[in-house]
């Protein structure tokens, strides 16, 4: 069917302290959206065991990033732990312009500059069902050990007062429901009317009369 209208492309941020599902959520809705773009951002750590470049991030020397940096060419940019990451702006502004979706996970510092960059951007904050919850959940993954965690679980209580900031928030009690959630939230925006570039009804119903 030729699409009654041509709309912007959306850019959906997805935001969720370390714990609470956002892997598991992304997975789930790339499998209803095989059509979303995901994000690759730039990073100057080193590849981990199973990570691709260009797949996972794009690995880049300092002495690069700090040239795009300079150029403008990040979105959004951050150190953290003596490493440097960052959201390349061309593929955002690409997709924007030729109609495609785009998901950036990444979290609330950086979602702010998107925001301020991308003012239609859709923001969306994963919250765990509970802090005893979310404790547990860091538990069961065997990946950190009680110092590591006592400093995630303090990080989230201070990311997760930043929901307010969001446009929308999922609370992931359940896999299913939570992206049920979210692709409700995609559903609604790419039907706003707001965002029609080039209305097409015409050649849908025939010419309206004089």
């Amino acid at each position: 069917m030729t699409p009654f209208a041509k709309r912007r492309g959306i850019i959906f941020i997805l935001s969720a302290p370390s714990g609470a599902g956002k892997t598991t959520l992304t997975n789930g809705l790339r499998a209803l959206y095989p059509e979303i773009q995901l994000s690759v951002s730039c990073t100057t750590r080193s590849r981990r065991n199973g990570e691709v470049d260009r797949r996972d991030y794009h690995f880049i020397s300092e002495e690069r990033f700090v040239a795009m940096r300079a150029r403008g060419e990040f979105a959004e940019w951050a150190k953290v732990h003596d490493f440097y990451y960052g959201t390349p702006r061309a593929p955002l502004d690409h997709c924007l312009r030729a109609g495609q979706d785009v998901l950036l996970d990444i979290d609330v510092q950086g979602a702010r500059k998107i925001k301020r960059l991308y003012s239609d951007a859709v923001s969306v904050f994963l919250l765990p069902p509970s802090k005893n919850e979310l404790e547990r959940r860091l538990r069961l993954r065997g990946t950190d050990d009680a110092e590591v965690i006592r400093r995630r679980l303090a990080n989230a209580q201070d990311e997760i007062r930043r929901v307010i900031q969001y446009d929308y928030y999922i609370v992931n009690r359940n896999v299913a429901e939570a992206v049920g959630v979210l692709q409700s939230i995609i559903e609604a925006e790419r039907a706003k009317t707001s965002r029609v570039v080039d209305w097409r009804l015409e050649t849908q119903f025939g010419r309206k009369r004089p």
